[in-house]
């Protein structure tokens, strides 16, 4: 019963984050956008644990490459896609607490941080300026989105800990 119960929590929590996928504050013209989807997948992880976690989000990257994914090179579809979202699980190795649950989200997103500035340096250097350092692009070009997205994220977990802690008992 325990299995079944968290398969079926990792589903809701993959399929909650498909929906939340379409729900852009903006996107960037080279990929990446500022939504919810990293919501849910987080929640799954802090409720279930990193395990969880990790699979709830290389299943959604999985999913959103099949619904409209690029790949460009085959090394993206893990850097931007399967390790992108599955490193947002290692928040559930946090401490259930307002300060776990702000430093396993942050380190979640720094994971996903990391994941797609390696791919926008090495598989996308060309879309760098002339002249431009392509590292110094990727962390700049990242941190457009990504840090919006690390706020909204961080302000709906908080709430969602404080307001209903309930959600994250099982």
């Amino acid at each position: 019963m325990r299995k079944t119960r968290i398969m079926a929590e990792v589903a809701v929590s993959v399929s909650m984050a498909v929906i939340c996928s379409f729900i852009k504050v903006w996107e960037m013209p080279q990929g990446g956008s500022v939504s919810l989807t990293m919501i849910p997948i987080i929640l799954v992880s802090l409720r279930c644990g990193a395990a969880c976690g990790v699979t709830a989000g290389a299943l959604y990257g999985v999913i959103s490459l099949m619904i409209a994914g690029v790949i460009y090179h085959p090394m993206s579809i893990l850097l931007d896609y399967v390790l992108a979202f599955g490193v947002l699980g290692v928040s559930g190795f946090f401490k259930k607490n307002v300060a776990g649950i702000v430093c396993g989200t942050v380190f979640g997103v720094f994971g996903r941080f990391i994941c797609s500035t390696i791919s926008g340096a090495t598989l996308f250097a060309s879309y760098a300026p002339a002249g431009q350092n392509p590292w110094i692009y990727s962390l700049g070009y990242q941190a457009t989105y990504l840090i919006p997205e690390l706020i909204i994220t961080l302000i709906c977990v908080t709430l969602l800990y404080t307001k209903a802690r309930r959600i994250f008992s099982r």
